[in-house]
């Protein structure tokens, strides 16, 4: 699948051990359906049973019902690493929030997020979009800003200048939006050059794709940081 193109219609396994919650989950499929926007196909049973179907897009993991959430988002990771993980869990825990996307989740929902945010959730993430509190995001980027790892970026990646400016932008948690509109170019140009910088460095998300950036040699971290404090962004919500 293409990283910038959303499938007519999405499959999508439920992780969760409360009956009630599968109840609450289903309801909001059967209110997307109506949504006109892509078809999305709920799949139920045990974590096992879905990680062997060969079908299986997407994971929507209830970290409120799971005592090891992050455990089973590493155990997904490892099994089906092309399957997009979703997370529902309270959104208070800054450093969980952090720790699941660090463990390969795409996007981190709220208990109390709606149908529709849910499904907009779910689109952005078929992209290869990273959906989370912008604050949450903020602060990873500082974390990983801190951290050195070199064996994750010891190649020139051979960047063309568009893709080097995407990347800065990226870099300073900039949405695809934000990064058409500073760019001058357009929402699906800024996804296929996403696209092509995930493959040119072959991380499989926007998070690891700053990581593999920030430890390349071409890329100094205090420039970004210097660059982050010039240019950080407002607000709190995706």
């Amino acid at each position: 699948m293409s990283a910038n193109r959303i499938p007519s219609s999405i499959r999508i396994g439920l992780v969760t051990d409360e009956p009630i919650r599968l109840a609450g989950l289903l309801s909001i499929f059967d209110l997307c359906a109506e949504s006109g926007h892509a078809h999305l196909i709920p799949l139920t049973g045990s974590l096992e049973k879905l990680l062997k179907r060969a079908d299986l897009d997407c994971l929507i993991v209830d970290f409120g019902s799971l005592p090891s959430g992050l455990q089973y988002l590493k155990t997904i990771r490892y099994a089906r690493p092309s399957v997009r993980r979703i997370v529902i869990g309270p959104l208070s825990n800054d450093e969980m929030i952090q720790q699941a996307i660090i463990a390969g989740a795409r996007a981190y929902l709220d208990l109390t997020d709606g149908p529709e945010m849910v499904l907009k959730a779910i689109e952005e993430v078929m992209t290869g979009t990273i959906w989370a509190p912008r604050r949450v995001l903020a602060k990873l980027i500082d974390r990983l800003l801190s951290v050195s790892d070199t064996h994750l970026g010891d190649a020139d990646p051979h960047l063309t200048t568009r893709e080097r400016q995407v990347l800065d932008l990226i870099l300073l948690a900039r949405s695809n939006r934000e990064i058409a509109g500073q760019l001058g170019i357009e929402e699906r140009t800024v996804k296929a050059h996403v696209g092509r910088l995930m493959r040119k460095t072959g991380a499989d998300n926007r998070i690891e794709l700053s990581m593999r950036a920030l430890n390349a040699p071409k890329v100094s971290a205090l420039e970004v940081s210097e660059r982050r404090r010039g240019g950080r962004r407002r607000g709190d919500r995706r």
